[in-house]
């Protein structure tokens, strides 16, 4: 018998150098080839990786491809090569196959998760076991446990040999305590207080809130974002010279506690001595010069430097010239402590849109999104219109995020195409929910809805809502382009009930069964009208203790209404968020005209106004009117008047309460309101920049007047407090504790801390 090859260690050198038994190896003819050792690879398998077949030619290059092939498979731990009277045999010892893989001691991460991840590498259970990969996965553990900043987690792997060439993996962590920041020192901070400059820092110490945030658990991320954070804020007060010399991470020997040093030089303060314009204009100067945002005189801004350019880039863009560098050269004199900057224009050529491409819509027509296009095939290009064209395609809600490239196109200096790549999002939803609120009690809800029916961008939606005052079930569909033009149509069928038994207004329950047209209009990509038409059946249903008014108007007017009625809206919406804003307005007005068995109109005014205060702090002000009357002869019906008082109104005094009372102190509600809120809105001290978690100091005013009262602003209610937002896993969570400020004593009904949550499982 000849060997032809050894074990797996000398593979390896194969490539190398021929192994001993080689020099007196002679080629021979392969009159057969057996195969030994295998357990559950099928003998095909090997056959298929051997270089030379029954009836071949049997040589030492091929022998060493034969080796080096069958351990490159993965499958086999020892490999020889053997011959027998020309017969070749191929003698394996196959690895393990993993029969188990064990969890114990892991808290911090799911076990399933881990599971797919471990089978993403390759290890999984019967899958053949690999050593290496098994300490990859160990080392990989560990780094997400100190990524998570349990620094004391200690991993262990067993490998525990089963019967039938199985091996069963046991994977076991000790977590230990997640390590805390201690401290975080700011050494050499001299211009401002090392307190102040910390409030700027996402990671901070433990506080009331860190249960929450985790923010005072080490992240290498945080720790970078945040020193970019300080850099940002002494070079926007002056100091062009500021950096950050040393960082220092330590953690004590039983790995609980963690201590952060940053080493800093302010260096001086500077001011800016002059700006000009540089290169090329192919715009007017005048409109350029007129985006400078630094002046000579003033304190050097890093910011307000980074929006010049960026303000010029965009001017240019809008033109066409979408390669433009806009660069800001400085020229520092350190004896008068002045910086002058020259801003160096290169526009490059004007460039036309060739073809603007979508990818990832697997779901969502082309069309639903090529509509949300302000942005030309063919026509110059324009940044501020591409830029109109992701907003618009975010805000139709059914893509995670959009994002757009602008691509040259090859050979040709003039002409790039627009890539708008989208990440489709779940857009039906099966929700059941339950929530509290100091008004409706406990709410029980249900709704189905798809926003994105078959990818056409139609909204359709069942949904049920149950609560002590009102009882809702309705279907509701929408187009947003039922014409190219973007005119919206759409409808609803209710069915609902109010009972108003609960509220400080006079009890009275109403069944009203009705459904409606409604249609859109957009003006402009702010403006926007609405038309609609409504027709509903009401049902009225009195008590021995309701108001004589109530009363008194089923005795005229009977019980049970038909009428329809038409509206007309127009909103203009400016913000920049439509769910957290921070700067613009939104102002809504609306006509609403009832006819037949109810007759009258209504007219309704809000305006909303955000303003940026600092990076965090927003002032938002609101204000709102109403008046409705009736028509041809006959009274507003009492169930439609307006009714203030409680969240989302005058806060600190209990829903619908403001207003004319009857002798029995029932609220009537009134024919005309008037409405007003200023609101300062900032993080949670201790949240960090966390955004789903808002206070708001705020100052709230209204009142409603019946028809006979004369609007005197003397009468209006006010209150101040304190609100928290939370946008929690749970749901939104909304709390006001509100001190009313000119209540009337035995007259006016307070409630000073209000509650609404909501949550969905």
């Amino acid at each position: 018998m000849r060997v032809l090859a050894v074990t797996a260690a000398f593979v390896a050198l194969l490539a190398f150098r021929p192994p001993v038994e080689a020099q007196t190896f002679r080629p021979f003819t392969v009159r057969d080839i057996r195969v030994e050792g295998l357990q559950r690879i099928e003998p095909g398998t090997v056959f298929s990786y051997l270089p030379v077949k029954v009836g071949e030619l049997m040589t030492e290059e091929k022998a060493q491809a034969a080796l080096r092939a069958l351990f490159a498979t993965g499958f086999f731990r020892d490999v020889r090569l053997e011959v027998e009277n020309d017969v070749l045999v191929v003698l394996v010892e196959e690895r393990p196959s993993v029969a188990q893989i064990d969890f114990s001691g892991i808290r911090e991460f799911d076990a399933d998760t881990l599971r797919r991840v471990l089978r993403e590498i390759g290890l999984a259970e019967g899958r053949t076991f690999d050593r290496a990969l098994l300490d990859t996965a160990e080392q990989e553990l560990k780094r997400q446990y100190l990524a998570r900043g349990r620094y004391a987690a200690q991993v262990q792997t067993t490998v525990t040999p089963l019967e039938r060439n199985r091996v069963a993996v046991s994977i076991a962590v000790a977590e230990g305590e997640v390590a805390k920041i201690r401290a975080i020192r700011i050494v050499g901070a001299q211009a401002f207080d090392e307190r102040e400059l910390l409030e700027l820092f996402v990671l901070r110490t433990p506080n009331w809130l860190s249960w929450y945030t985790k923010n005072d658990q080490y992240s290498r991320q945080k720790l970078a974002a945040d020193i970019e954070t300080l850099r940002s804020f002494y070079q926007n007060r002056g100091y062009l010279d500021f950096s950050v010399d040393s960082t220092q991470v330590s953690i004590t020997p039983d790995r609980r506690d963690v201590y952060i040093t940053i080493n800093i030089t302010e260096g001086e303060k500077y001011t800016v001595s002059g700006v000009e314009l540089a290169g090329p204009l192919p715009v007017p100067r005048a409109e350029l010069e007129a985006l400078v945002r630094l002046k000579a005189g003033e304190v050097f801004s890093r910011e307000r430097l980074t929006e010049t350019t960026k303000a010029i880039s965009d001017r240019l863009g809008n033109d066409g010239y979408a390669f433009a560098n806009v660069n800001a050269v400085p020229q520092i004199d350190k004896d008068r402590r002045a910086v002058a900057f020259t801003i160096v224009v290169d526009p490059g050529r004007r460039v036309y849109v060739r073809r603007i491409n979508i990818a990832g819509n697997t779901k969502t027509r082309d069309e639903v999104i090529r509509r949300e296009m302000r942005q030309l095939e063919g026509a110059f290009y324009d940044a501020s219109k591409i830029q109109l064209s992701k907003t618009r395609i975010d805000r139709t809600q059914y893509f995670k995020d959009v994002t757009v490239e602008t691509v040259p196109v090859p050979q040709s200096t003039d002409q790039v195409d627009v890539n708008f790549t989208v990440e489709e999002k779940p857009t039906g939803s099966l929700l059941l929910g339950a929530g509290f609120s100091t008004v409706d009690k406990l709410v029980v809800s249900g709704s189905v809805s798809q926003a994105n029916v078959f990818g056409s961008g139609k909204f359709i939606s069942a949904q049920l809502n149950s609560g002590k005052v009102n009882t809702t079930y309705a279907l509701s569909y929408l187009n947003p382009y039922y014409t190219v033009d973007g005119v919206s149509q759409g409808f609803d069928v209710y069915l609902r009930t109010t009972d108003a038994s609960s509220l400080s207004v006079g009890p009275y329950v109403t069944k009203s069964l009705g459904g409606g047209l409604k249609f859109g209009y957009p003006l402009s990509e702010e403006d926007a009208i609405s038309f609609g038409v409504n027709a509903e059946h009401v049902k009225l249903e009195t008590f021995a203790t309701s108001p004589l008014a109530y009363v008194n108007f089923v005795n005229q007017f009977g019980a049970t209404y038909s009428y329809a009625a038409g509206s007309v809206g127009w909103t203009r919406d400016a913000r920049d968020s439509a769910l957290l804003p921070t700067r613009g307005s939104r102002t809504g007005a609306g006509l609403e005209v009832a006819g037949g068995d109810l007759r009258y109109y209504r007219l309704t005014l809000a305006h909303q106004w955000y303003r940026p205060l600092t990076r965090t702090v927003t002032l938002a002000l609101s204000g709102e009117v109403g008046y409705v009357a009736g028509l041809g002869g006959k009274p507003v019906p009492f169930f439609k008047n307006f009714y203030s008082g409680g969240p989302g109104s005058v806060r600190g005094y209990k829903a619908y309460s403001l207003g004319p009372q009857d002798a029995a102190g029932n609220v009537l509600g009134g024919t005309r309101k008037l409405g007003a809120s200023a609101e300062v809105l900032f993080p949670v001290p201790g949240a960090g920049l966390d955004r789903s978690l808002r206070l708001a100091a705020f100052v709230d005013a209204g009142q409603v007047y019946g028809a006979s009262e004369k609007v005197a602003l003397g009468a209006l209610r006010y209150s101040a407090g304190l609100g928290l937002a939370w946008s929690s896993p749970f749901g939104p969570l909304r709390i006001s504790l509100a001190q009313p400020l000119n209540a009337k004593r035995g007259f006016d009904r307070t409630e000073r801390l209000q509650l609404t949550f909501g949550a969905t499982f």
